[in-house]
């Protein structure tokens, strides 16, 4: 297929700096996915809040990410946005806000997000009166699932679409609960939701073992890698830095040192949006080779990094793959 404007714009425009690594990262996405190569695509920050769904859902739909990994906050925001909207405040001036204007925020239940403030009665517990009953019923059957599926769960029972106030092809959570799409969430306590289920498990109402644990996320993906590495193998798209990435990379040191499994392979496209410049012992901040003594990426892995804001890169570079 031929590309078309956005991506004709981009090739035509983008040819120094980060502009190029931009191009360069799209390019080398693109090769990878005509190799038969799988994806992954790691969300950290506020993505979902950014409303990355209306680029990444196509993506999901169209076999070009085969596995996510993500922070509780975007697993849980991206389905906020779906059904709470239009009840979301922007604040353009955010960053002259005073601290007594925070607080009138907070009083009106409002939290904010840069410049996008989350309302608490539309979006936390609207999600929470419906995840309750998911958890309820799960830790009643002594069963247990990992945090996505609980929310896959609720996305294909159709009791949220009552409250959409946006076109569900513009939900990324949607796109990946159609297709269960594989995903981790490691360090998941550390959302809303999860702050919430551990509020019961505290209150005595649910045992915390109806939430399968990053641990088990962590088993799960070694398996998951072992089983879909073979051919031109699976590449790590990085959207931020932090948990959401250092997570699953990974994988690859714990089979080849701890499991001894010498046959396994590295991962083999690496590319980093990140605002955060190269510094001193920051995560988000290493070069992609300091990647190479953690056993984590070979030497000849193609690596890029762009040093953007990943809310204006990674529709670019969805774009550019979609053929816009």
């Amino acid at each position: 297929m031929s590309k078309g404007p956005i991506s004709q714009f981009i090739e035509k425009n983008y040819l120094h700096f980060n502009a190029a690594a931009l191009v360069d990262a799209a390019k080398g996405y693109e090769e990878h996915l005509l190799d038969n190569g799988k994806m992954m695509i790691t969300l950290a920050g506020a993505m979902s809040t950014a409303e990355l769904g209306k680029s990444l859902a196509e993506m999901i739909r169209q076999d070009k990410v085969h596995i996510i990994s993500c922070t509780g906050a975007n697993l849980e925001e991206d389905i906020m946005n779906l059904v709470a909207h239009n009840s979301y405040k922007r604040v353009p001036n955010y960053r002259d806000l005073s601290p007594q204007e925070e607080w009138d925020l907070l009083e009106n239940h409002y939290n904010r997000v840069t410049d996008t403030c989350i309302p608490e009665e539309e979006a936390f517990r609207r999600l929470q009166s419906h995840l309750f009953d998911i958890w309820n019923n799960a830790d009643k059957n002594n069963e247990r699932y990992f945090p996505h599926e609980f929310m896959y769960q609720m996305i294909n029972s159709g009791v949220l679409k009552q409250y959409y106030e946006i076109d569900p092809k513009d939900s990324w959570m949607v796109a990946a609960a159609e297709k269960n799409l594989p995903i981790v969430v490691p360090g998941w306590e550390d959302s809303t939701m999860g702050n919430i289920f551990a509020s019961y498990c505290i209150k005595g109402e649910f045992k915390p073992t109806t939430m399968k644990s990053g641990i088990e996320y962590m088993m799960w993906l070694a398996d998951w890698y072992t089983n879909n590495s073979q051919g031109k193998g699976i590449g790590f798209f990085q959207i931020g830095g932090g948990i959401a990435g250092d997570f699953p990379i990974c994988v690859v040191p714990m089979l080849y040192q701890d499991m001894e499994m010498h046959d396994v392979p590295f991962w083999s496209y690496f590319c980093q949006i990140s605002d955060s410049t190269t510094s001193y012992g920051s995560y988000s901040g290493a070069v992609p080779n300091e990647k190479i003594t953690w056993g984590k990426l070979d030497i000849h892995t193609p690596k890029f990094i762009i040093e953007s804001d990943a809310t204006i890169v990674a529709p670019l570079i969805f774009a550019y793959l979609l053929d816009y």
